[in-house]
């Protein structure tokens, strides 16, 4: 379709995005929906393209540990000398309708989320949240986490789907997302009220299962512990809500932020498929006990689609209880970054109001050109990684988007119209 204007085409894009209709309808293992993990020792990953040479230590380990996890390897020596020989190969989740935190690490065999975005008729997945701890999304690999993976496998995953075939149409996201975001989420750092929605909508259809009296408890007990449960919920919702949108194929909005620990890509709807890429910023924030700045991976994962889809850091205003944890400020912080996020945007999300924001809506797409024409580079709250694989979280803290991104991307864009 051919637009009059630029303006014209980044509103249908929009428009897109604020028309979606993201529902939860399944957890299934991820070689179900992915072709591609049913060829071979595959691997997906978090960010643009990336070999095994340039991943950070984080996202090592966690391809050590998926392979071990998969059984392809009894040993991390074994798993790196495959891994580093060229025999997994690696596909961005992207690159086949998925998300994935931090390492974003996606194997066959792990349960996916299944988000519909009935507007549509599309789908995204992003693999299930493992708590806090010691974890394959920072990098850890030890038996401990395998056996969690195995348990999410056979037990978590298959009770959440049966639990969800037993709903009439799976769980509208819009409205557990218009709802926590009143009760201070931010759908990045903070997801703790969603998390309990999630838990206060799925319970009733858990108790009904003919299944065993302790993995029951289990179930819900895992659920209740983990308050960033509904962030890779967030994330595949983000996922199919801006694949949606990137069917226009015109204008200037970002349709996708992600990052691998040495990379940063984005994608606008106007450019399709294609990543503009620069070097990833690090993090800056507060850091756990005996922690420090040096402890601190590159920007990793492929959580920044929570930004591109107007939350997370954009929606700072909304959750000020997690400024501090990020290390940003107070609430005159928080007010002062979802304002200036405000300059980048197309418009703002009527279906996300915000209370604490004088019930504005949401950031509603960030439009490249803007981000360069202001300077103005996208916020993004996020976890951080030690540099070290499997040492887990350290702290918590924001970073940017690097400009550089948004001027390769309208460059080519410009190039593709004609204008140079």
């Amino acid at each position: 379709m051919n637009y009059k204007s630029m303006d014209e085409a980044n509103k249908a894009v929009i428009d897109k995005i604020s028309g979606s209709a993201p529902f939860l309808v399944d957890v299934v293992p991820a070689k179900e929906k992915i072709k591609e993990l049913n060829e071979g020792k595959v691997i997906l990953h978090a960010g643009p393209p990336i070999q095994w040479s340039d991943m950070t230590g984080p996202m090592q380990g966690s391809c050590i540990g998926a392979a071990i996890y998969e059984g392809w390897a009894a040993s991390e020596e074994d798993a790196e000398k495959q891994l580093a020989g060229g025999e997994v190969k690696f596909i961005p989740c992207h690159h086949v309708n998925a998300v994935g935190p931090m390492g974003g690490i996606t194997s066959a065999n792990m349960p996916v989320f299944v988000v519909e975005n009935r507007s549509e008729g599309n789908e995204a997945y992003c693999i299930m949240n493992e708590g806090i701890g010691k974890v394959l999304r920072f990098g850890a690999n030890s038996q401990e986490v395998i056996d969690r993976l195995k348990w999410m496998q056979d037990i978590l995953g298959p009770t959440i789907a049966k639990a969800l075939a037993l709903t009439e149409d799976g769980l509208n996201l819009n409205v557990i997302i218009a709802k926590a975001i009143t009760m201070g989420d931010e759908f990045h750092q903070r997801n703790i009220a969603a998390s309990l929605i999630f838990l206060k909508e799925i319970s009733p259809y858990i108790v009904q299962l003919d299944m065993d009296a302790n993995d029951r408890k289990d179930v819900i007990q895992f659920l209740a512990d983990t308050d960033q449960f509904f962030l890779n919920i967030a994330m595949a919702t983000g996922k199919a809500v801006m694949d949606a949108a990137r069917t226009i194929q015109d204008g200037t909005v970002v349709t996708a932020m992600c990052r691998n620990g040495k990379d940063f890509g984005i994608r606008i709807s106007g450019m399709g498929d294609e990543w503009f890429t620069a070097p990833v910023n690090t993090p800056q924030g507060l850091f756990f006990t005996g922690f420090s700045q040096e402890d601190a991976n590159p920007d990793i994962g492929d959580s920044a689609i929570t930004e591109t889809f107007g939350v997370g850091g954009m929606a700072m205003i909304a959750a000020p209880g997690v400024t501090r944890f990020v290390g940003a400020g107070g609430f005159d912080d928080a007010l002062a970054t979802s304002n200036e996020m405000t300059e980048i945007c197309v418009s703002q999300n009527s279906n996300f109001t915000i209370p604490t924001w004088d019930f504005q809506g949401a950031c509603l797409g960030i439009d490249a050109r803007k981000v360069v024409e202001t300077g103005i580079e996208p916020i993004i709250n996020t976890g951080i990684a030690n540099k070290k694989a499997g040492m887990g979280q350290v702290g918590a803290g924001t970073v940017r988007a690097p400009k550089e991104c948004f001027e390769k991307a309208i460059e080519a864009y410009a190039v593709k119209l004609g204008l140079i």
